[in-house]
């Protein structure tokens, strides 16, 4: 990370910078699996017909037009604290047809510019690691979303089988930068973006920590060998009795 800057104005740069080759580098992040890893996700989510969704650090908004067109008729809003991003996104949802059911909001995701209990459902994609705060993004999202709404994230991961492990971190650390250098113009942003997974919690850790927030009937599914992990965790209600413990699904 460069000097002087905190993690939220260097992260807010690396994604102003690699806009124009986010779709692509995330095909090559994700081995091109990041779609049927999407797909999936949506399969587990059941939008309901007319339900409120938001999509937080929505990126070019491939999930969020997802969730729009699930959604059918609900309103649909895709925030992000990067406009380049968010202008990207904007020529998808327009060739989509989208552009009365889908709010594009630039805004923080640490600070949603929404009411209480306002959507039905709130995803993340692949940004929860780069978040100052994972924490205070859940709490948020769980905020906006009303009594028995879904808080979603999809997000890389800690692979779950270690011979795999060693070659999937030579590939992330050593190869990936390496290609957004060539592709993308941007080495040390794709340098940085692998270094953020490090420390990041396993499927296991995030689901303990999506009920440390208070989020229940808490489901945790890993994906190509741990890779990436898709978590899912219920907002409650105070006159609900209490909901069962997490369940992983190894």
């Amino acid at each position: 990370m460069q000097q002087g800057k905190t993690k939220e104005q260097f992260v807010h740069s690396v994604f102003e910078k690699i806009a124009p080759k986010y779709d692509l580098m995330n095909s090559i992040l994700s081995f091109r699996r990041h779609k049927a890893w999407r797909k999936f996700t949506m399969a587990k989510m059941r939008v309901k017909p007319g339900s409120r969704t938001i999509d937080i650090c929505c990126g070019t908004c491939d999930w969020t037009i997802s969730l729009a067109e699930q959604s059918q008729t609900g309103p649909t809003v895709g925030l992000d604290f990067s406009q380049n991003m968010l202008d990207y996104g904007a020529v998808k949802v327009r060739e989509k047809g989208l552009g009365q059911q889908i709010r594009l909001v630039q805004g923080n995701a640490m600070s949603l510019p929404f009411e209480d209990n306002s959507f039905d459902y709130a995803t993340i994609g692949f940004a929860l690691r780069n978040v100052p705060d994972l924490k205070q993004v859940l709490r948020e999202m769980q905020r906006v979303v009303k009594p028995g709404g879904l808080v979603v994230s999809l997000e890389l991961s800690q692979p779950t089988w270690k011979p795999f492990r060693s070659l999937y971190y030579f590939y992330f650390q050593k190869v990936l930068p390496l290609l957004g250098k060539l592709i993308a113009k941007s080495y040390d942003e794709y340098k940085w973006l692998p270094e953020s997974l490090i420390h990041f919690p396993d499927h296991k850790q995030l689901a303990e920590i999506f009920r440390g927030t208070g989020l229940e009937k808490v489901e945790a599914y890993p994906l190509t060998g741990g890779i990436a992990a898709l978590h899912m965790g219920v907002k409650g209600n105070s006159s609900q009795e209490s909901q069962p413990d997490a369940a992983i699904h190894s």
